[in-house]
């Protein structure tokens, strides 16, 4: 059985976890996938949104038993090709071309709730519990943790990494860690409804140079992130995407991206 289901429709994408009788756990064969996945959406000019999702009833809970177990005889070098090769997926994420969207069914444990921080869009339903459980096994949810502190800030983190407890999908939504709740019962459509909307509503470009942005500008100086947002300002308003849309608004009609 393949760990990834991948299918596309009306220019959105679907990455499917399919481990559901491991809790759709990560171990090497799952990122790999996920990698190839992600990386063929990329390569797809057709695909506009991602959506990230989950058989069964865990989004996924983190690290497979028998990969922990498998590192635990590691030397250090091998752990260290494994790590980078996880920064890889969650920065593959973090940085993709396209939006992407964690559709969150169910808990969101340690690497799994990694998951789901590198992405653009988290909706959820609420029962879904989100957490970093390594410090109870010792470990340290240390690649996320440089994600994490962007999206929620120190304090929410310090209490979530430290306390290792599992939050409830409304302390999720407050502390900015999930975007949205919904039913479960219309998680899917719901999901899908927005993707629908990011596709005919958004140009792509300029959702590129956005996350491009978001994801750059956190690092420079103000005087740098200034620089290059002039930059970006001007560039983006010399792309076809530009001139359609600001043609289209000026002639007060509609425009399908």
């Amino acid at each position: 059985m393949s760990l990834i289901k991948y299918q596309t429709s009306d220019r959105i994408a679907y990455i499917t976890l399919n481990r559901p009788q491991k809790r759709n756990a990560l171990n090497e064969e799952m990122i790999d996938s996920l990698m190839n996945a992600l990386n063929e959406t990329k390569q797809d000019s057709s695909v506009k949104v991602v959506v990230l999702k989950a058989e069964g009833k865990v989004f996924s809970a983190g690290a497979d038993l028998q990969y922990l177990q498998k590192l635990q005889n590691n030397s250090y070098q091998e752990n260290l090709a494994d790590s980078k090769k996880l920064k890889e997926l969650f920065q593959l994420i973090y940085t993709h071309d396209k939006v992407v969207i964690a559709q969150v069914q169910g808990h969101a444990i340690a690497g799994g709730c990694g998951l789901a921080t590198v992405c653009d869009f988290v909706i959820a339903h609420p029962e879904a519990r989100f957490g970093y459980s390594e410090v109870h096994i010792g470990f340290v949810p240390a690649i996320v943790m440089v994600y994490l502190l962007r999206r929620i800030g120190e304090g929410h983190a310090r209490e979530l990494l430290l306390s290792g407890h599992l939050i409830e999908a409304t302390q999720a939504l407050e502390w900015g860690l999930i975007n949205r709740l919904v039913p479960a019962h219309s998680l899917e459509q719901q999901v899908n409804d927005f993707a629908g909307k990011l596709v005919s509503g958004n140009s792509s470009e300029s959702m590129k140079r956005i996350k491009t942005m978001i994801a750059r500008v956190q690092e420079m100086s103000i005087e740098a992130a200034l620089d290059f947002a002039v930059e970006q300002n001007a560039r983006a308003r010399n792309t076809d995407d530009c001139r359609q849309g600001i043609s289209a608004f000026l002639n007060k009609v509609p425009i399908k991206w």
